[in-house]
Formats: C-alpha cells, sequence, structure tokens
C-alpha cells in the first residue's frame, strides 16, 4: 500500500530556535503560591533529572521537599524502585512505578510472557512480531530459518539486546546462521511492509497511565508522538541492511542525522502529535475510531499480562491491605507501536521510565499534558495524611482493646450461636465490600470530572468487552501464577467484586430480616432478593432468597 498523499517531500531544514522564555530544560521559573502550613502536599524529586517533572510540581501548587524527605506524599524517581522502598511507603504516599512492571517492560521479559500467551489465545494476541530470545531459542530460531530455506524465501530480522533501550546495539540481518547461540538477544521478524507518510517510516509514542492494579485501572492519553525516520523508506534489502536512518524510527538514533528537521509547525518535521496524526487520518477518510480502539485494545491485553505479576509483586510489598485500599504506585509507561500498511498496531516494546525530555515544542506541550493530567487524576489530597494518621491510631486501639474483632466460637457452641456468628460474618463481609464499592464510586466521580485528555480504557463501559477483557485476565492468571497465588486468584473469581451498591444492600437487608429471626422478632415482609450463602468466609454460590417481607430501605442506608 503505498503512502498516503502528501503537500510534498521537500520540507526544508528550518530548525526550532527556543527562546529564552519556552527554554524547555533550565530557565522556565513558576512562583509557588503561598500556602497555609497544614495544608502543604509535597514532592520528592530529588530522583528525576527532568525540569518539566519540576515545572508541572509547581503548577499542581505541590511543595518541593528535601531530597531525603522520604515521607513526601508524592516520590518522582526515573529509574525504577526497590521493592523494600514501596513496602516502607505510608497509605497517604504516592510512587510512579509498580513492582513486577518488569515482566513487559524488558524485551526478553515482554518476548517471554506474550509467546505463554500466544499459545493459549493466539487469535487475541497477535499483535507482536514472532520473536526468539538467545541464547535459550537458539536452536528454535535456526530452525525457523532452515524452514525458510526450503520453502526459497528470505525473511529480515532486526536484533536487539536483551535489556537494551535507546536504539543501542540494534542491527538488521537476512542471514539468520550468522548469529551465535551464546549471545544474549532478542531476534524479530522485521515488519517490512510499514505505514509510510510522506515516504518516510514512523512510529507512536502513546502514553499510558496506570492508576491501581487493586484493582487494575488504565487510562490513554489522546495524544503522544509521532517519531520518523529520517531517510526514505525501502524494503530491506541486502545493500541497505545498515542504513539505520531508514529502518528504525528511535529519535535517539535519528536525532544525529544531519536530516532530522526540527520545526514548529506540527505539521512538519521528524516529530510530530498524534493528535496531528489523527487530523491527518480523519482528512484521507480514515476510520479514526478503530485506529484509537485497536490501540486501546493492544494496550488492555498487554497489561493483562502484566497484572498477575505486578498484583502478586505489589501485595507482597503491602501485605494486610484491603482490596480496593488506595494504591501508593501509579505509573506513567511509554507504549512504542508501529503501524502497518494496514493501520494494524503492532507492539514493539514499553518503557517504564520514558524520556521527559524536552527538546523541542512539541516535546514539552504533550508530555506537560501527560503529567499534568495524571497527577490531577491522582487525586493527592492535603487530608490524606491526616486521614491516614488517623486511621493508623483506630487501628492500633482496635488491636489494643479488641473492638471491631469477630468474637470465636467455642467448641461447644449451639446451632443457634453458629448461625449468629455465620450471619455476623456475612454482613461484615457485605459491609467492608459496600465501603469499597461507595468508595470506588467517588473515585470513578472524581476521575470523570478530571480526566481532561486522558480516557479510561480499562475497566471499559462496554460490558461485552469487559466480559472478554476479564475471561483474559483469568487465563493470564492460571497462566503465570499456576496455584502459586490461589488466593488471588479466588478473590478474582468472588461474586461480590462484580456487585453493585443496590445488590449489596439487598443482601444487607436479608441480613437484618435473618437476624431478626434468630432474635424471634417479628419480620416485615419484602419481595423476592438475591442472596448469597456463605461457607466460613468464602462465598460459595448464588441463589435467589424469596422470603416475603418488607423494608424501609432508606432507614438501612442510614445505618450503613
Amino acid at each position: 500500500m503505498p503512502s498516503l498523499p502528501n503537500e510534498g517531500d521537500n520540507q526544508g531544514t528550518s530548525r526550532l530556535t527556543l527562546s529564552s522564555e519556552l527554554s524547555f530544560q533550565s530557565t522556565i521559573k513558576r512562583k509557588i503560591r503561598k500556602k497555609k502550613k497544614n495544608g502543604v502536599i509535597t514532592a520528592n524529586v530529588a530522583g528525576t533529572k527532568y525540569d518539566i517533572v519540576r515545572i508541572v510540581i509547581e503548577e499542581m501548587e505541590y511543595v518541593k521537599s528535601r531530597d531525603d524527605d522520604e515521607t513526601a506524599n508524592l516520590i518522582w524517581s526515573d529509574s525504577a524502585v526497590q521493592q523494600d522502598r514501596i513496602a516502607e511507603l505510608r497509605n497517604y504516599q504516592r510512587i510512579n512505578h509498580f513492582p513486577g512492571m518488569g515482566e513487559i517492560c524488558r524485551k526478553d521479559f515482554l518476548a517471554r510472557n506474550m509467546t505463554k500467551m500466544i499459545k493459549s489465545q493466539p487469535q487475541e494476541y497477535s499483535f507482536i512480531p514472532r520473536t526468539w530470545i538467545f541464547p535459550a531459542e537458539y536452536t528454535q530460531f535456526q530452525n525457523f530459518v532452515k524452514e525458510l530455506k526450503k520453502k526459497r524465501r528470505q525473511k529480515t530480522f532486526i536484533v536487539k539486546p536483551a535489556n537494551g533501550a535507546m536504539g543501542h546495539g540494534i542491527s538488521l540481518i537476512r542471514n539468520g546462521e550468522k548469529l551465535h547461540a551464546q549471545d544474549h538477544l532478542i531476534v524479530q521478524e522485521y515488519l517490512d511492509k510499514p505505514f509510510l507518510m510522506e515516504g518516510y517510516k514512523f512510529d507512536l509514542r502513546v502514553y499510558i497511565l496506570v492508576t491501581s492494579c487493586d484493582p487494575l485501572k488504565i487510562f490513554l492519553y489522546h495524544d503522544g508522538l509521532v517519531r520518523m525516520g529520517t531517510e526514505k523508506y525501502h524494503p530491506p534489502n541486502d545493500s541497505n541492511l545498515s542504513q539505520l536512518y531508514m529502518h528504525l524510527t528511535n529519535y535517539s538514533v535519528n536525532k544525529h542525522n544531519e536530516r532530522f528537521e526540527r520545526d514548529e509547525t506540527e505539521d512538519k518535521g521528524s516529530k510530530r502529535s498524534i493528535k496531528w496524526f489523527t487530523e491527518f487520518l480523519q482528512t484521507n477518510h480514515l476510520d479514526v475510531s478503530k485506529f484509537w480502539n485497536d490501540i486501546s485494545e493492544l494496550v488492555v491485553k498487554t497489561l493483562i499480562v502484566a497484572e498477575p505479576h505486578v498484583l502478586q509483586a505489589y501485595r507482597m510489598c503491602r501485605p494486610g491491605q484491603s482490596p480496593g485500599s488506595d494504591s501508593v504506585c501509579f505509573e506513567v509507561l511509554g507504549f512504542d507501536i508501529l503501524l502497518d500498511r494496514k493501520l494494524k498496531p503492532w507492539l514493539l516494546e514499553i518503557n517504564r521510565a520514558p524520556s521527559f525530555g524536552t527538546d523541542q515544542k512539541i516535546d514539552y506541550d504533550v508530555k506537560k499534558g501527560v503529567l499534568l493530567n495524571a497527577l490531577k487524576l491522582l487525586n493527592i489530597r492535603t487530608s490524606d495524611k491526616r486521614r491516614n494518621l488517623a486511621q493508623q491510631k483506630a487501628e492500633a486501639q482496635r488491636r489494643l482493646y479488641g473492638h471491631g474483632s469477630m468474637k470465636k466460637l467455642s467448641p461447644g457452641s449451639s446451632d443457634w450461636e453458629k448461625q449468629r456468628h455465620t450471619l455476623e460474618r456475612r454482613k461484615e463481609e457485605l459491609k467492608e465490600r459496600l465501603a469499597q464499592v461507595r468508595k470506588q464510586i467517588s473515585k470513578e466521580e472524581h476521575e470523570n470530572r478530571h480526566m481532561g485528555n486522558y480516557r479510561r480504557i480499562y475497566p471499559p463501559d462496554d460490558k461485552l468487552l469487559l466480559e472478554k477483557y476479564e475471561g483474559l485476565l483469568a487465563i493470564a492468571f492460571q497462566t503465570f501464577l499456576a496455584g502459586r497465588a490461589t488466593s488471588l486468584q479466588r478473590e478474582m473469581n468472588n461474586p461480590l467484586k462484580r456487585m453493585k451498591e443496590e445488590d449489596i444492600l439487598d443482601l444487607l437487608e436479608q441480613c437484618e430480616l435473618d437476624d431478626e429471626k434468630l432474635m424471634g422478632k417479628s419480620t416485615r415482609q419484602r419481595g423476592p432478593k438475591l442472596m448469597i450463602l456463605f461457607s466460613g468466609t468464602g462465598v460459595n454460590c448464588l441463589r435467589l432468597w424469596a422470603t416475603p417481607c418488607t423494608w424501609d430501605r432508606a432507614s438501612l442506608r442510614q445505618r450503613q
């Protein structure tokens, strides 16, 4: 498929001259408004080299803390953080990395995990090029090359260091027999029929915000960067394999080419915005909605692969946290995606520490929006710290005095006592779930008001799509944990997790009626309602409860 019509290939080499007020690296200053002593949000940004992070912190009116302050509300680090550091965080704090996310952000780990999902769900995971991890899969690769020879076919392969970055060490080969068995490499089929822009190959840097792994919550930023090669594209052949400016789209590679174009206008230059690209698609009568839907599905399915690893690692760091508690971790990821000539997106790699450098105005505009909107979505509040300290004090008192804890049954308890005990446990679990649901509703209301240019892509609003994703999530847990974390899998299948506020109130209402019966009080009538039967602390099944009675729902709401 030829590239779409354009306004001309010769665009000049005008370069962006940064004026003093737009010196994005170091000279923009913001005045921090005066704050009350008891009403500040602090941010520790000692771990970042990017000025745009500090600019956004100031615009959010956060106060920069000392470099050694480990109690700040927000902690930002350019590199992944150790699990013990996450374990030491207090509940009111936020840090910009999840444990376990390396399972999709290292090239070799991504390839290994994707291969496992492809085996069970080949139709759903057809968006990553065929990949081999050396040295473990050297023999399989050589067998693949031999089969190609038998069919008199030849493919091009792209060879990458297993844990490389910024385009370092990448090369293209057509003779796979030259590779050595002992090398630690990632070898992929090269996608040789890309969608072209003005004759150039390009990729997309798509920004993703994950605000929680428990439950999983994913947002996609509806802008990003289009990063173009700096030599006109020709399909790979023996004479052009070494022309990396043609075949690679990495900014860190192409910026060294004298043909790299810096331009202030959004429709020119070697780096453009995805916002402009979607307008380009629309102008050329291509389906923009399908483009975004395909990108969203790719992102969600990839993060579904990461979720079992991330959730298990997070729970190990934060033991005892009830499901639905505010996450101390969040993450801004950079997905690198290539479009083929049919506009199908292909995942190239994922960056857990995407560059927030602002060499050009387009970088500044896009990346500032990514960060500013992310912090608004997180909803870090001055009251979080006070509320957390109050909760800690209340927990300590409960542990000391045993308030609120359920009494244990003695071995000789009567059937009546056992029924009361089961009923109390049932009510406690329902009340806990009701509190979680209401907290989640409050969070979603805030998110809906403050998403800015982000869109929530998981959980999706579409029920059929949600069912499909939940099915893939169940397969991912089975594939990667395989019984090593059965408690997590039981939680995933708990019917309470799928219930809305009204459903839980119905069940609590029935509990109140059951309690009245056991206590010998007169019962009031109500219509048929749904009831959950419990065995111990787990949920076994659902059935209809058809005791005729009535109930004052308003009073029940007030009690809860």
